[in-house]
């Protein structure tokens, strides 16, 4: 059953269409003008996604792509400066920290016994990027991978000693200051001109990827991101804090910029192309499986139910029914009662292990969504004789699912963050991208450029890298023609916009250099 569930949308596609030519780059002709802005130093600050972190790592290629260096090279057309970049040392993506490779290698695309496409780690070569190694200066990019808004103004966030603990973060040691630094004071220290920020998507997005198993600090009230752990949604009140204090210092000597907001994490690919009626069955054994939930069904929840022990609604939600053909999972729900203790005792009198199973379980229905590398848990034998089987009669586990309550926290976090973000970047005079919007459009049908479309769909839409979150070169391409139009719009400058058919998507073999 693994083999025929394993990354069940995906393996659908078959070959990847080749990508299609397009012409040379636009030709706007005209003078090219800056306006009211000066583009003679662009710093751009973020996390992963300014990096150009692509494919599950960073590398040069990625780095080479990433919007702030396509944004640069455009600004170079009105006066901007030289715009440099703390790269990698090779296309590989992994990293080293004293010899001991501490940092996965990329993704690529691989091709099973069947012919079938899916992500791979590429093994191909061994990364030769040394975290110890400080590169001795700061750099036009300082996006950070992981970095979470307040990552931004923490000291010690790049002391190398603390790497191998957790305490600090691998790719900001490469070129940090010095050991106790910040990331927006080394930003700052460059005196930028022009700045982009592109901050809080990993404040909300480490506890989507990790299916929710961290806390919402929107109901714990927790302020202080001391006591944050790394899959915690930060708290409203705390963003809008830290997210203006950045803001202020980026502008303190009078520089113009650009700020970002955050697309819906929950329709990235990373969450969108596994289904959750991923098990297929025949008759014969839906019918057998249904047989083993009767009792379950029909005397436990009502009786449950009529204890006062869960509500008349749960007791429905929780019902467990399979069928020919396509099956939702079986699920794990934390938001559901804990039953484990009330059925091992009278009148249900059942075993610690089959009422471990059936604490707080239920079938997930569309709404719920299957993080990507949860895929190959759904329909592991765990027995070796088909009794129990994850998905089916065992549970997947709540870090293998984004629930719908769950959705609601990201949802309302993310609402509060772009709220922050709009309203800094109107009080400020500052130009603004709503990312949200173009990702939404990229889901709902795709972004249209010259003959070809960009959307989300996973491998083939153009839009996504491997790892199914971050953009490719050619999405990175169509978020700058969006940033120049906002430039533009607000500072009154005159700049030509990029031919995304320029740029590519995925690697489609396994050759990275």
């Amino acid at each position: 059953m693994k083999n025929n569930i394993k990354y069940l949308a995906i393996l659908a596609l078959g070959l990847v269409a080749c990508e299609p030519e397009f012409d040379a780059p636009i030709d706007e002709a005209g003078v090219y003008t800056s306006g009211e802005a000066d583009f003679s130093n662009y710093v751009a600050v973020g996390n992963s996604l300014t990096a150009g972190f692509a494919d599950g790592a960073l590398y040069i290629t990625g780095q080479e792509n990433s919007y702030p260096n396509i944004l640069s090279q455009q600004f170079a057309l009105a006066g901007g400066g030289e715009f440099t970049q703390p790269l990698m040392a090779d296309n590989t993506g992994g990293a080293l920290l004293g010899g001991t490779q501490i940092l996965n290698n990329r993704f690529v695309l691989a091709f099973d016994a069947e012919g079938n496409p899916g992500p791979a780690i590429y093994t191909g070569a061994t990364p030769t990027t040394e975290i110890s190694n400080n590169l001795g200066t700061s750099f036009n990019n300082m996006g950070v991978p992981g970095a979470k808004s307040y990552h931004l103004d923490a000291p010690g966030y790049g002391n190398v000693a603390g790497v191998a603990v957790g305490a600090a973060n691998p790719y900001y040691a490469r070129f940090a200051s010095s050991a106790d630094a910040t990331v927006i004071d080394d930003a700052v220290a460059q005196n930028p001109t022009f700045f982009s920020l592109w901050i809080g998507n990993n404040d909300i997005l480490s506890f989507a990827t990790s299916g929710g198993v961290g806390e919402d600090h929107n109901e714990t009230g927790e302020g202080n991101p001391a006591n944050y752990g790394s899959n915690d949604i930060t708290n409203n009140a705390t963003f809008d804090i830290v997210y203006r204090g950045l803001v202020t210092k980026l502008t303190s000597n009078g520089a113009k910029g650009v700020l970002l907001n955050l697309p819906s994490v929950t329709s990235l690919p990373f969450f969108t192309t596994v289904p959750t009626n991923a098990v297929p069955l025949d008759a014969q054994t839906a019918a057998f499986l249904n047989s083993q939930f009767v009792a379950y069904n029909t005397q436990v929840l009502p009786g449950l139910a009529q204890f006062g022990l869960i509500t008349p609604a749960e007791a429905v939600k929780r019902q467990i029914n399979f069928e020919a053909g396509q099956n939702f999972v079986t699920i794990v729900d934390e938001s559901l009662t804990d039953i484990s203790a009330a059925i091992q005792g009278p009148p249900f009198n059942l075993d610690a292990q089959t009422a471990g199973l059936l604490a707080q379980l239920r079938q997930a229905t569309s709404a719920d969504l299957i993080p990507l590398t949860s895929a190959g848990n759904i329909g592991v034998d765990l027995t070796g004789d088909g009794t129990l089987i994850t998905g089916v009669s065992v549970p997947l586990g709540d870090a293998d699912v984004l629930t719908e309550a769950e959705q609601a926290a990201i949802a309302s976090a993310q609402a509060s963050f772009n709220a922050t973000i709009k309203d800094v970047a109107t009080a400020n005079g500052l130009a603004f991208v709503d990312v949200k919007t173009i990702l939404s459009q990229a889901a709902g049908g795709g972004i249209p450029f010259d003959s070809g479309v960009v959307t989300s769909d996973f491998v083939t839409g153009g839009g996504f890298s491997l790892d199914g979150v971050h953009p490719t070169p050619r999405a990175h391409a169509l978020l700058t023609n969006a940033i120049l139009d906002e430039i533009e719009d607000t500072y009154g400058a005159a700049l030509p916009s990029v031919n995304p058919g320029d740029y590519g998507t995925i690697t489609l073999n396994n050759e990275v250099n």
